[in-house]
């Protein structure tokens, strides 16, 4: 299909006005609403929700910045099908490389890695940069790693078929966007975000059983289990309601700067506790709640390094962006944590192996999305 009227008027106003753009004085919000907006629309997505779709339902969720040390915690765009994401689009002002700064692109890769999809885009309208997202990506990368396509302005016009034949709303309802992605994917190397982030928890588990164990010599191999469990549940529930906005920003990463680190973690749990009245955070007898509350992590001894080993992992420049990662990936991802447990030897020394049953069976295997999905529409609708 040839390119519309639309998108060469775009490109003829960009070409005439290019030296003020890349000033640095246009920012990103003027370009979203003069360029980017537009050229999506071209594309045939509802960026400005003009049919009035409710919130779930939006062809476009389109993010304001939030910048918390320099790190932007949320993409630019999220364009989806029945409210379905299908890919990330981030945004810069004109003045950022994007053909050979590694930052734009590193920011792209982690949120569409986080939350499992294949690709993503990267453009400041000049250049139009598409990524395969399944590879873990590393800071340091180049820009040009998992870089599947590349294309100036000046050439939209000309290849205006190749982009409306991927990302289009019309060529993501027919397939090709996927059939694309299929065929670009898996040629880097890959590590998806369940398997990194369940071999990342799994560590955590090795430091904390150890720990503990040394620095609790009562602990029976039950409390032992429990303590692990509770803590790492209780730290990443925290984080992950940070970068959704829920708790305030790197209050765990602020525990860093203090001794006494757990002191300052049971501070929060407790905190937690009065404000979510979970089972999660349950340290008090409540006669709401029919299950004990916990007498034993608050009182517990865990050292400082073990703490900052942890919490260190969970910031920028990880790889995670907790906004953005489906709760039934972390979900899959516990399922597989439980198939192991640890256990003391006689000198009190903690070891993780793996449960006799799920040895026995093979290792554990977890309900995909789709018979989730399946159940629930035909029992609670």
């Amino acid at each position: 299909m040839p390119a519309p009227e639309s998108i060469r008027q775009l490109v003829e106003h960009f070409k005439q006005n290019q030296p003020s753009y890349r000033s640095g004085k246009f920012n990103e919000a003027q370009l979203r609403l003069e360029f980017l907006n537009p050229f999506f629309e071209a594309l045939g997505w509802d960026v400005s929700n003009r049919s009035g779709y409710g919130e779930a339902y939006k062809d476009a969720v389109v993010e304001p910045s939030l910048e918390v040390e320099g790190e932007i915690k949320a993409p630019d765009y999220a364009f989806r099908i029945g409210g379905t994401r299908k890919f990330f689009v981030e945004a810069k002002k004109p003045a950022v490389n994007i053909q050979y700064d590694i930052y734009p692109a590193f920011q792209l890769r982690r949120y569409a890695w986080s939350a499992k999809l294949p690709l993503g885009i990267l453009t400041d309208f000049e250049e139009f940069a598409v990524y395969d997202c399944r590879s873990k990506p590393n800071p340091t990368d180049k820009a040009a790693t998992s870089r599947v396509m590349f294309i100036k302005f000046t050439d939209y016009i000309e290849k205006w078929d190749e982009i409306a034949g991927i990302f289009s709303k019309d060529a993501v309802m027919k397939g090709s966007f996927d059939q694309y992605a299929q065929g670009v994917t898996g040629k880097h190397g890959t590590q998806e975000v369940d398997d990194a982030f369940l071999k990342e928890i799994e560590g955590w588990r090795d430091l904390l059983a150890r720990n503990l164990a040394l620095r609790n010599a009562a602990l029976s191999v039950p409390e032992l289990n429990f303590a692990v469990q509770m803590t790492i549940d209780r730290i990443v529930f925290l984080r992950i309601c940070e970068d959704r906005g829920i708790e305030p920003q790197e209050q765990l990463k602020a525990l860093l700067e203090q001794e006494d680190i757990y002191d300052g973690l049971c501070d929060l749990f407790r905190k937690a506790d009065t404000r979510y009245n979970s089972g999660l955070f349950h340290f008090e007898q409540e006669k709401a709640q029919s299950s004990s509350p916990d007498g034993l992590s608050l009182g517990l001894a865990i050292d400082d390094k073990t703490l900052k080993e942890i919490i260190k992992s969970l910031y920028f420049p990880c790889p995670y962006v907790f906004s953005v990662i489906p709760a039934d990936i972390l979900g899959q991802v516990y399922e597989r944590f439980l198939g192991k447990v640890i256990r003391l030897t006689a000198s009190h020394q903690a070891k993780v192996e793996e449960k006799p049953e799920v040895r026995k069976a093979g290792g554990v295997y977890y309900t995909p999305t789709y018979i989730v999905e399946y159940i629930v529409k035909n029992t609670v609708g």
